[in-house]
């Protein structure tokens, strides 16, 4: 690896209860019988090689599919705090990283190009990387490690979007044709193509 390349992590968000869902959504499978939280993972190994998943205290069943999918798994105990918790909590298992790309595990669909043009973003120097569908903002959201404390600070269920929000200026908006940007699944029937 050469001496100036930045390492950016991405962060897979699965440590939601996923109750409209009716539980267990990371598990189900989608029409070709993989699981939601699998096509997520493999998405993002396909754009960057260190993953770091963070699921529910206890949700071993979620944890081993996404170890073997080949991400580092982490279990926390404080996922009922929501996102904000589950994300700073993710960003502290590589707080050394040059930026991070933060996807949720309920957004199957985003294509590995998109990921990777949010690394980009960051490499080339931006902030804060977001794409967009058709003039909507969407998934994932890419941040640099000068956002570190801000993200590590995060605790409740805004996620990131008070961080996106205090930079606004410095978003840096690419535009995809990936419609899986907008396409999260919160329940049974959002799972139809």
């Amino acid at each position: 690896m050469a001496r100036n390349q930045k390492v950016i992590a991405a962060i897979l968000l699965a440590a939601g209860a996923g109750r409209r869902f009716g539980g267990d959504k990371l598990l189900h499978p989608l029409e070709d019988g993989v699981a939601i939280a699998a096509h997520a993972a493999r998405n993002l190994l396909a754009a960057t090689s260190e993953v770091i998943a963070v699921v529910r205290w206890g949700d071993f069943p979620l944890y081993d599919m996404l170890e073997q999918e080949g991400c580092q798994v982490t279990m926390f105990q404080g996922a009922s705090r929501g996102m904000g918790a589950s994300l700073a909590h993710g960003i502290a298992q590589a707080r050394s990283a040059d930026g991070w790309v933060v996807a949720l595990a309920d957004m199957p669909r985003i294509a590995p190009e998109t990921i990777k043009k949010m690394i980009a973003a960051l490499e080339e120097g931006a902030s804060i990387a977001a794409p967009v569908y058709k003039g909507e903002r969407g998934h994932p959201v890419a941040f640099a490690s000068s956002l570190r404390d801000e993200l590590l600070a995060l605790d409740g269920d805004q996620g990131a979007r008070a961080v996106v929000e205090e930079h606004r200026d410095a978003v840096k908006l690419i535009e995809c044709d990936d419609p899986g940007v907008l396409h999260d699944i919160d329940r049974k029937s959002d799972i139809v193509d």
